[in-house]
């Protein structure tokens, strides 16, 4: 960023919004919360800004690797926090979706299809240290060098870090995961089983071990433990989908995380459903039910389904 030319706020301003998008994406994989990644990028730009009102803005030799480092900092002085609430969070506790349209390509674009629902849930078990090392690491690329700068560590301590992070993310994460078009086809099938009533069906694209997981933040009604077995989640499942309350809910298909899933309207209150698939069966289902998680939906137009059985 060094130049001859003096360095205005207002191209300052510029240049840091070209890197907004990839600063938040690297937060959210962080920190698994929308509202906080935005806190953490607002802060960086705080930062960059006295910075330049020291006069030292254009001492900068790198933007963005500047950013990533003041990014990476600051959120990981918030995982520490963020642990303390999620221990006093009511019922169990899933990462904020981000949640787009399947019609628009620039939602598309905009996520990192790396960064799944099951990732996030992964990376909740690491210590903090662990967690950014792995992000900075294994899905933004950086050396070990440059994550060693952020997390305060030597080199060698972050290969150990990121080496520990790896393994846990191998073993809580699908062996055979699906492809997009996989989770499409493999999610469609539950859609339409779950919404026919079909049992057998429905328990046809579900592990036997499969395991449910709700998030109602204590603001909705939600299960406040997982629950784990097919037929006993299929039962359930049918139970709320046939459910007098649940006239007027509707179905629509999403891409949460990148990877396709649905959002529910059942009738009272709006859930997203993301869905983890290894070996073409679903394993684990995680519905987001919290108010406070779910801004944004896409939820104009025509929904794809009716709960209730309509079209």
């Amino acid at each position: 960023m060094t130049s001859s030319q003096p360095l205005d706020q207002a191209e300052l301003a510029r240049r840091f919004e070209e890197h907004r998008p990839y600063l938040r994406r690297l937060a959210y994989s962080t920190l698994g919360s929308i509202a906080d990644a935005e806190d953490v990028v607002q802060e960086a730009w705080l930062r960059l800004q006295r910075q330049f009102e020291a006069g030292r803005a254009a001492e900068i030799d790198n933007l963005r690797a500047w950013l990533t480092t003041v990014t990476g900092r600051i959120a990981l002085d918030q995982l520490g926090s963020a642990r303390a609430r999620r221990e006093q969070y009511v019922g169990e506790w899933l990462p904020e979706p981000e949640v787009t349209s399947w019609d628009d390509p620039a939602d598309r674009i905009s996520q990192d299809e790396r960064v799944t629902t099951a990732l996030l849930i992964v990376l909740e078990s690491l210590s903090p240290a662990e967690r950014t090392a792995f992000v900075l690491q294994d899905v933004f690329g950086m050396t070990g060098p440059e994550v060693a700068e952020v997390v305060g560590r030597t080199p060698a301590a972050v290969r150990q870090l990121a080496s520990r992070a790896r393994k846990h993310v191998e073993n809580g994460t699908p062996r055979f995961p699906a492809s997009p078009a996989e989770q499409e086809r493999v999610v469609s099938a539950f859609a339409l089983a779950w919404r026919s009533g079909d049992l057998s069906s429905l328990l046809g694209v579900l592990d036997e071990n499969v395991v449910l997981t709700a998030d109602g933040g204590g603001k909705v009604p939600a299960i406040r433990k997982p629950v784990r077995g097919a037929e006993l989640i299929a039962k359930m499942l049918l139970g709320w989908y046939h459910a007098p309350s649940a006239a007027g809910g509707w179905g629509r298909a999403v891409l949460v995380n990148g990877m396709p899933g649905l959002v529910v309207f059942d009738g009272t209150n709006t859930g997203v459903f993301a869905f983890v698939i290894d070996a073409g069966r679903v394993v684990a289902i995680n519905v987001v039910r919290n108010p406070e998680k779910l801004r944004d939906l896409p939820t104009e137009g025509t929904p794809d389904w009716y709960l209730g059985g309509g079209a």
